[in-house]
């Protein structure tokens, strides 16, 4: 017959008490008297190995060794200011302090050892692997570290946490480490991985480690490392390993306050607590049964607690600086007092009370009952009737052991106390262990996510300090201070004569901060009652009225924000992007395809990284989108994955000064945009390499790429700098991580292809319509074209020909000369006879491109970034040849006064038709004309005008570069140029091969030999001539007559010749630039001696096609009446000087002085 709640109540009180008196009896514990240790403060306490020494520390910044606890003379070591955790293995003392380290010392001796590592904050808490080989270090900037104690530069950090780090605790089998944070969570870490295994939101959020209720000091059992133990409030929940479940909870009546502190046994049977109101407490864990507890004699907080290695004893600090000692609390000895409690509970009560209840109800209370009534607490059962029950104590009930029958309850045969089988915490208010042994859950063992990455503003410190930079960047800074006294953001700019400073009153709490040269960009996160806000202070208007304010969607915050050229954008918490005009005009609205990391704006550019996916083994899965928010709006970069270092995120993102995406990483590596190989990312620098410290770190406040400059803080044991002193700032050099820099050969190529990079903002620049420091991109190509001929020189030492055509193929026109010169007098005539061939391609090429912006104004405009897949060098040369066109359009007759051309030439020349490439009647003069083409003088030939075409201004460039222009002009060379232009009317097809390009490249190399003196005497003869040119244009000879045209010809003209019907039938779509091409390949494939037979074919010819062209030309001469002596004996004896062989007219040239 079942009792009234009423009468089973007063029953379960008389055990009760029967039980707690068994417990006092069998287990009593001495507590000694506390004496003073260090000063008023937070203290900590541990044992050493061997547990001879109790070593402490305290807020005086001292750690002392305590023989025993009446040792009236302890060693006294000073570490720091402060010192707020230690910890002791294997002879090494590892404290924690308040100037930023966690540091080492000998123990017992107590010499420095060293610094393990360093945060950018106070560290909290310390704490050493079962084996002593690591040291775990929680720190107040949210970061845990891992570090070798015998490698500190071995270290790990685990990121993860929102506040600043609490406690931490190794896995016994040192394969997760357990964390506590002001957050409010608890975290399992998987140690090698870096990665989160499990979170538990169960604590209570503070800002501050000195604001929290409790040090949260986590603790995993010893031995079998099954259980870790975590104060919650004022009980102890136990989570069990691997499966990461809540198996059991561990309270008492007697505390009432939050638990501060837990520690094991070395047992691992029984866990202490030490909590805030001083009431120390130890649970037999098997049993659930609090088998001790004791008063702090003044009622201060236990912030410290240690077990002696023996278990015998527990020593204690407080916050007051004292220590104090528990004896007599053995683990043999608890666990047969709790024993013999037990059975002599049972065995005088046991059968007194066994007819007051059924037996439905003795598994229960069994369970639940502990030796002194402290039960397993239930927060969900409901238990608000029985609020009025008191027990016969006087005391207040523990109402969690006092359960109403239900379906819970078990039968008293089914429960077996001490086992150590836990089950589930299902919210009933029992552990029930399993009589059976419980299946093995499947275990995932693959690769674990990475938490993501949340946003942040480039250039700022994090939100959590009271005084930081919201954003640094090229155009000034702007501080936060959230403290106190004030809540205000300031903004500096570097240079004054953009604006003054500004203080402004930060009431709305904004966290997020741009700034450009025109205004000033502010966001704050939405609350419950207000919504995000989006500020901006347009300070560069001309209106009165400089500000405006948007208010974001109810739920929907800003996650980053930048600013532009006439534009602000604004990423959200709903995965929009939202672009406004910087006077508040809203604009563009567009989707993210994931969570924005950080955003970047420069002129009209916008950079955007987001989430595109989730990462694993500690890598992030970020994209990058580039778009252009101007007048042409386009996707330049359509979310290509963003390219971190291993295991590493995003630390800093925008643009250099002139405009290139760049981004850097959390190892310190720097990337910059390739637009000239596809948008790549090409690291530029690792800052890395730059650290002094394992620890140290530079924080990147802006990239220049001329001249290449880095600017960093340099940021000592930290990763950001403090607001207070002002940081300096230092600049980096730029290194491109090419193999073999120590060499000359590799530093040479690093030095050049760097400077390519760092100069492809011209061509970017040129193209979107920007004038462009013409100067700066002369001197860097003129620094790429000496690089190549040093590394030219470098390789024909070392007879390494073949690289020395590589190289060859990225000079210019007019260094190719110089590399022939060079290659001449080295003897190696194999070498140069390969460089002249090269010189006409290249010459070629440069024809051809300009006769497409002939046609195409259109598309060589909008095109005139690709380079036509050469190098920058090559590209800015026909630039030139491009810009000199308008000029002799305008005033052929004028200003190409050393080339006698006719009336009717000019005309043709304006006419896009196939020309000769190499037909000297086609090469540009030799100098520009002295007549000023217009006022303005030399101006911007790369400015993009309103018809597409290049401007005509552009003709006064110096042309000296290319190496056509640099030729001296001889009288039998202005009579042959008259002819090229006839030649237009009546060959219009294109046919590049007709000349000998060999013999014009000699002809070059010869004519610069020629001294100074001789090459201005045609200039002196040039207005006397102008008429005769004039009138002797209409009668000129024909092209075939041209005996540039008709005589010599190459080995491989003659091998065209008899080939080009074989190549356009394999080819038949090729065009006829196209067949040149190809032809030229084919013709290199074949083997020395059939490339040298045809040459002999072609000298072979050549005497019988001489003398007839000077029987010709007598007869035309005799006719006409108007031969010209002089001219007649000088272009013969330039006809002599080309019938010279290769051979011989190199071997001229070579030892030709100057």
């Amino acid at each position: 017959m079942l009792k009234s709640s009423r009468t089973r109540e007063t029953e379960y009180n008389n055990y009760y008490c029967q039980q707690q008196f068994y417990s006092k009896l069998e287990m009593p514990a001495e507590r000694k008297p506390m004496r003073y240790g260090h000063s008023e403060g937070h203290t900590d306490v541990c044992f050493d190995d061997t547990g001879k020494y109790i070593v402490t520390c305290g807020s005086d910044g001292d750690v002392r060794i305590w023989e025993s606890l009446d040792d009236d003379d302890p060693k006294s070591i000073s570490v720091g200011e402060k010192a707020y955790s230690l910890a002791l293995k294997n002879g090494k003392l590892v404290t924690a302090g308040s100037n930023n380290t966690v540091q080492i010392h000998t123990f017992p001796d107590g010499d420095p050892d060293g610094i393990l590592t360093r945060f950018t904050t106070n560290a909290n808490h310390v704490t050493f692997s079962s084996n002593g080989s690591r040291v775990a270090a929680g720190s107040s900037d949210f970061l845990v570290k891992v570090v070798e104690v015998s490698d500190s530069s071995q270290q790990k950090t685990l990121r993860g946490h929102d506040a600043p780090v609490l406690s931490v605790t190794f896995d016994p089998k040192d394969e997760f480490l357990g964390s506590s944070s002001c957050d409010g969570t608890v975290a399992v870490w998987k140690i090698e991985d870096q990665v989160q295994v499990k979170n538990w939101k169960i604590l209570q959020k503070f800002n501050d480690v000195s604001n929290a209720k409790s040090l949260c000091r986590l603790a995993w059992q010893p031995g079998s490392s099954k259980l870790l133990a975590v104060p919650v409030d004022t009980a102890v929940q136990l989570y069990e390993r691997d499966s990461w479940n809540h198996v059991s909870s561990l309270s008492d009546d007697f505390v009432t306050q939050p638990v501060n502190v837990v520690a094991w046994s070395p047992c691992g049977k029984f866990l202490a607590a030490g909590t805030v109101g001083g009431i120390l407490a130890v649970w037999d864990v098997e049993r659930k049964l609090c088998v001790e507890r004791e008063k702090h004699e003044k009622g201060y907080t236990v912030c410290g607690m240690a077990w002696h290695p023996s278990g015998g004893q527990i020593a204690y600090t407080d916050t007051e600086g004292c220590l104090g000692l528990l004896d007599g609390v053995s683990a043999t000895t608890s666990s047969s007092a709790a024993t013999k409690s037990l059975k002599a509970a049972e065995n005088k009560v046991g059968g007194e009370y066994d007819d007051l209840f059924d037996g439905d109800d003795d598994g229960v209370l069994g369970e639940n009952l502990s030796e002194a009534g402290s039960p397993v607490k239930n927060p969900i059962a409901d238990d608000d009737d029985d609020d009025d029950l008191m027990p016969s104590t006087g005391r207040p009930r523990n109402r969690g052991a006092f359960l109403d029958d239900d379906e819970n309850s078990q039968d008293a045969g089914s429960v077996k106390l001490g086992s150590d089988k836990y089950g589930d915490d299902d919210g009933a208010s029992t552990i029930l262990p399993s009589s059976t042994p419980a299946q093995p859950r499947p275990v995932y063992e693959g690769p674990m996510p990475t938490p993501p990455q949340k946003a942040f503003q480039p250039g700022s410190t994090p939100v959590h300090l009271m005084h930081r930079f919201m954003v640094w960047n090229s155009v000034g800074i702007v501080r936060g201070y959230n403290d106190e006294q004030d809540n205000a953001i300031d903004v500096e700019f570097h240079d004054t004569s953009v604006h003054h400073a500004m203080h402004l009153t930060n009431s709305l709490g904004h966290t997020l901060a741009d700034l450009s040269h025109e205004a000033v960009l502010l966001a704050c996160e939405g609350t419950d009652e207000l919504a995000s806000k989006l500020q901006c202070l347009h300070f560069s208007s001309w209106d009165t009225n400089k500000e405006w304010m948007v208010d974001l969607p109810k739920g929907e915050d800003v996650r980053a924000l930048c600013l532009g050229q006439g534009w602000a954008a604004a990423a959200t918490s709903a995965l929009l992007v939202r672009i406004f005009s910087v006077g508040g005009v809203q604009r563009e609205v567009f989707c993210l395809p994931g969570p924005v990391v950080c955003m970047a704006g420069h002129g009209e550019q916008l950079l955007i990284a987001y989430h595109r996916g989730t990462g694993f083994d500690g890598e992030q899965a970020l994209g990058v989108q580039l778009l252009h928010c101007g007048s042409k709006r386009k996707q330049v970069i359509h979310g290509e994955p963003l390219p971190l270092s291993r295991k590493s995120y995003l630390s800093w993102m925008g643009f250099t000064a002139e405009g290139t995406p760049c981004f850097v990483d959390s190892e310190g590596v720097v990337r910059m945009l390739n637009r000239s190989l596809g948008n790549t990312w090409t690291p530029v620098c690792n800052t890395r390499e730059n650290c002094k410290g394992k620890s140290d770190h530079y924080w990147v406040v802006g990239v220049h790429e001329n001249p290449q400059q880095l600017r960093c803080i340099p940021c000592k044991g930290s990763r950001f700098p403090p607001t207070l002193p002002r940081p300096a700032v230092a600049i980096l050099p730029f290194k491109l991580p090419l193999c073999q820099t120590t060499t000359e050969k590799g530093q040479m190529e690093e030095q050049y292809w760097r400077s390519v990079l760092f100069h492809n903002h011209f061509d970017f620049l040129s193209s979107s319509g920007y004038e462009i420091d013409e100067e700066g991109k002369n001197q860097a190509q003129k620094e790429q074209q000496e690089l190549l001929m040093k590394m030219f020189a470098l390789s024909c030492k070392l007879e390494r020909e073949f690289r020395c055509m590589e190289l060859a193929e990225l000079m210019t026109q007019s260094v190719v000369t110089l590399a022939i010169r060079y290659a001449s007098r080295s003897r190696r005539m194999a070498l140069a006879q390969r460089l002249g061939e090269l010189a006409m391609e290249k010459a070629a090429a440069a024809r051809q491109e300009e006769e497409q912006e002939e046609e195409e104004p259109e598309y060589t405009s909008a095109g005139r970034s690709s380079g036509y897949n050469r190098t920058g060098a090559e590209h800015h040369e026909s630039r030139q040849w491009s810009s000199r066109q308008p000029q002799e359009e305008e005033g052929c007759e004028d200003e190409d006064g050393q080339q006698q051309m006719d009336t009717e030439e000019c005309v043709e020349r304006k006419k896009p038709s196939g020309l000769n490439p190499f037909n000297k009647g086609d090469i540009s003069p030799e100098k520009p004309s002295p007549k000023p083409v217009s006022k303005e003088g030399r101006v911007n030939p790369f400015k993009v005008s309103g018809s597409g075409k290049p401007n005509s201004s552009s003709s006064g460039q110096h042309r000296v570069t290319n190496v056509l222009d640099s030729m001296t002009l001889t009288s039998r060379k202005s009579s042959m140029m008259g002819s090229s232009g006839a030649k237009q009317t009546k060959d219009p097809v294109l046919k590049p091969l007709a000349p000998r390009p060999k013999s014009k490249t000699q002809a070059t190399l010869l004519q610069m030999s020629v001294p100074k003196a001789t090459s201005k005497k045609p200039e002196e003869k040039e207005p006397s001539t102008d008429k005769q040119r004039i009138t002797e244009g209409a009668s000129k000879a024909s092209p075939a007559d041209n005996i540039e045209n008709r005589k010599p010809k190459t080995g491989f003209q003659l091998w065209l010749e008899e080939n080009r019907k074989g190549i356009l039938a394999d080819n038949p779509d090729l065009d006829e630039t196209d067949v040149i091409k190809e032809a030229m390949g084919r013709f290199r494939a074949l083997s020395a001696e059939d490339r040298l037979s045809w040459t002999e074919r072609a000298k072979g010819g050549q005497s019988k096609e001489v003398a007839e062209l000077k029987k010709r030309k007598r007869e035309e001469e005799s006719e006409e009446g108007k031969v010209n002596g002089q001219n007649e004996t000088e272009e013969s004896s330039a006809r002599k000087k080309k019938a010279l062989d290769t051979s011989a007219k190199l071997s001229a040239f070579a030892f030709t002085k100057n």
